[in-house]
């Protein structure tokens, strides 16, 4: 949530794709590489992620979704 905080007080608070990639370069950095961010009010999603590594949370009006992509197969 300390991520997606300070990407708002960056970011205007419509530019999704900003708020995103400072979120995921964040975690790219921590927490190496592979993690894919979702931000906006109103969306849906389906995919596969690796186990413990799925986070979804709401901040002022936007939704925030984080997760470490696994590999298929």
């Amino acid at each position: 949530m300390s991520s997606a905080s300070e990407a708002l007080d960056l970011f205007d608070v419509l530019d999704y794709k900003s708020i995103a990639a400072h979120i995921k370069k964040e975690f790219d950095m921590v927490y190496g590489p592979g993690w894919q961010c979702v931000v906006g009010s109103n969306f849906g999603c389906f995919f596969t992620h690796s186990k413990g590594t799925f986070i979804y949370f709401c901040l002022e009006t936007l939704n925030f979704l984080i997760f470490k992509g696994a590999a298929s197969g």
